[in-house]
């Protein structure tokens, strides 16, 4: 059988995939795909019912899924701000170390007060946050905050902008799913440092081989690569990944 060099490289090995997602939006079917991709080594997995409907019972079913390929990711409700901030001070008590946020899904603006005070907050606790939205207006809320942010909806139309933002704040990181431009994970690991991408793909969603194609076929070093692989990840989420005390 000759070599397929386009399905080698779409399936390189993924330690650690950042934007996994558990259930299905009201709105469309649920995908017939599991969570899990051939090939990902582990899932930080994040559930849609605790994004869109009950946090509590969303995030007790990703803290239930005990296979060893899966990290779960709490989720709040922004719309409900008290009670989101109650909420992560019972996963960090159930050893979660990592919150999504869904403000577009939500209908949450940058500047609405649930957005900072939650931000705040989850940094408060030691959370890695997961972030949607846009990054051009929704890198505001983590600003000056010390924050751990992984910028999951990163454009490369957007990409300048992210980049300006991250010079200033270090904890600040972006997923590599719509980085599919010929150059920019490249400009992400010259301008800030590859240690700043990690790799997502929004699996079952969307498809996983484009993000890992595009990775596996970029300028970047092998060093660099196994790090936006899952070594950045890994380390961002130590805690979690290491099974040591959050």
């Amino acid at each position: 059988m000759s070599f397929d060099a386009l399905r080698a490289d779409a399936t390189m090995p993924i330690a650690l995939d950042i934007d996994v997602l558990a259930g299905a939006y009201p709105d469309r079917p649920e995908p017939a795909r599991p969570i899990h991709t051939e090939g990902v080594a582990t899932a930080a997995v994040a559930s849609l019912r605790a994004a869109l409907s009950d946090a509590r019972a969303g995030n007790d079913e990703v803290l239930a899924m005990t296979a060893p390929d899966v990290l779960p990711v709490a989720a709040v409700d922004l719309r409900d701000p008290l009670g989101a901030l109650a909420e992560l001070e019972r996963v960090v008590g159930r050893g979660i170390g990592a919150v999504r946020l869904f403000p577009d899904e939500q209908g949450i603006e940058p500047d609405f007060p649930s957005m900072r005070h939650v931000a705040r907050h989850a940094t408060g606790l030691g959370l890695v946050i997961l972030s949607g939205g846009d990054v051009r207006r929704f890198w505001r809320p983590y600003a000056g905050l010390g924050a751990r942010v992984v910028f999951l909806d990163t454009h490369f139309y957007h990409l300048g902008d992210f980049l300006l933002v991250a010079r200033d704040e270090p904890g600040f990181h972006t997923s590599t799913r719509l980085l599919n431009s010929p150059d920019g994970l490249e400009l992400v690991a010259e301008s800030v440092g590859a240690h700043r991408l990690l790799f997502g793909s929004r699996t079952p969603f969307d498809e996983v081989a484009v993000p890992r194609l595009r990775l596996a076929r970029s300028g970047l070093s092998a060093e660099q690569i196994a790090l936006v692989a899952g070594g950045n990840a890994r380390a961002l989420l130590a805690p979690m990944t290491t099974g040591e005390p959050t």
